[in-house]
């Protein structure tokens, strides 16, 4: 029998949902501020001759980051299977506090030279570890809290990545537009970190308060969970995989918009920035209703339906982008790649969560996730930018969504025809 980090209690259902969301939204919010203020970055830690080499910089360190994420995955996802889905929460955002700290405090590259990019490198290593246990333990921890209500518990997930999404969105305008470049470049890119240190405290808190979900504590927990996810459910593993890649390049192409918008649009920082937080409020407020809908209709019907217009309108939204880029048309293909992204995520944590038993959901979910998330997310911008400089298209990135979204819709099929997921 499983030894529970905390006795089942009547917590009430705020509580539950506020534990993992305020964690994830931190974790997320940090990230999300480094991909935001990408061209700041690539100035003051990756000095370089060609402003595009310096971009490049700065958008492969957020790659290779996010090569940390799948060990994070691997040991954190582990313990939350042995140890707990408490427990693992608890560890991870104690290691998002330490990058983001890191990260707040570090002096530039003309301060202390190439110890600058180094710090910056370790800092988002520390974080991508984090978030590397933090998605299977929170999605993990929602869909067995939510008992017949699973898809809108963990849509809460997403919930909170939204939430993340529009104060980072916040942020990059009040920056973008308060204060001039020097003083962006000076001490303002500081300011999101320092706030991210304010709520860091507050969710592990929130977190010491809450109890183990029923289902871990009913389950006869496994002394191997890896062991008998690679011999036993591989096939489990892909398909997981799979479900994730349209999720994770959408994600991160919306992600980098505010570059795209200022690099190839030439327009003002704040146009991405608004854009996106629009996105992020889409996000927030639209994945628990998706989630409850995928509670009465099934998942895979939603998640198939979003990926197939994935498919169809990504050239014509980048189309529309270079054909006439302005506020509106940059806001409004911003707000159709989140409605898309959120009728599909809505409804894929609690998904991915179905698709494991609770003897190896934890690290199943976890491992999956963050095997697509560096592979088809994390290098996202880098490859879309990589892609416009070598093609000379600035519509290329709607060919790597296009692919995404044809692998997302092969998996969504196999599982379908290989469980009894609907």
């Amino acid at each position: 029998m499983a030894v529970a980090s905390g006795a089942i209690g009547a917590r009430p259902t705020w509580l539950i949902i506020g534990a993992a969301s305020i964690g994830n939204a931190l974790e997320w919010f940090d990230l999300l501020v480094y991909g935001y203020l990408a061209v700041t970055f690539s100035r003051l830690f990756f000095p370089a001759n060609n402003e595009v080499v310096s971009l490049l910089l700065s958008f492969g360190t957020f790659g290779v980051s996010y090569l940390f994420r799948p060990l994070g995955a691997l040991v954190l996802g582990a313990y939350a299977d042995r140890a707990g889905r408490k427990a693992s929460l608890l560890v991870s955002i104690q290691l998002m506090m330490a990058g983001t700290l890191l990260t707040a405090i570090l002096p530039t590259y003309h301060s202390i030279g190439v110890a600058a990019p180094v710090g910056i490198l370790i800092a988002r290593l520390l974080q991508a570890f984090s978030v590397g246990g933090e998605f299977g333990s929170a999605t993990t921890f929602l869909a067995e809290h939510g008992k017949e209500r699973k898809g809108f518990f963990a849509s809460f997930q997403w919930a909170g990545q939204g939430l993340a999404t529009v104060l980072a969105s916040a942020f990059g305008i009040v920056l973008a537009e308060a204060l001039t470049g020097d003083q962006l470049d000076s001490w303002g890119w500081r300011l999101p970190y320092l706030f991210g240190l304010l709520i860091g405290p507050i969710g592990f808190y929130i977190r010491c308060d809450i109890d183990e979900t029923p289902e871990y504590i009913a389950a006869q927990t496994s002394p191997a969970p890896l062991r008998e996810l690679f011999t036993g459910q591989l096939d489990r593993l892909f398909l997981a995989i799979g479900v994730a890649v349209i999720s994770n390049s959408s994600n991160y192409l919306i992600l980098y918009m505010p570059t795209y918008a200022i690099t190839q649009l030439k327009l003002p920082a704040s146009t991405g920035f608004i854009a996106t937080l629009i996105g992020g409020l889409i996000l927030t407020f639209g994945s628990p209703l998706v989630g409850h809908w995928s509670d009465s209709v099934g998942r895979t019907r939603i998640m198939i339906v979003a990926a197939i217009l994935f498919f169809v309108t990504a050239y014509p939204a980048f189309l529309l982008l270079t054909g006439a880029p302005t506020v509106v048309v940059v806001i409004f293909v911003v707000v159709w790649l989140s409605m898309l992204k959120t009728g599909y995520s809505g409804a894929l944590p609690s998904l991915m969560a179905e698709i494991f038993p609770t003897r190896t959901r934890g690290a199943g979910v976890a491992l999956s996730y963050n095997i697509s998330v560096p592979i088809f997310g994390g290098f996202a911008p880098f490859f879309a930018a990589l892609l416009i400089e070598l093609s000379g298209d600035r519509r290329a990135p709607s060919f790597y969504l296009m692919l995404t979204a044809l692998i997302s819709l092969g998996a969504l099929i196999a599982v379908r025809s290989r469980t009894d997921i609907e």
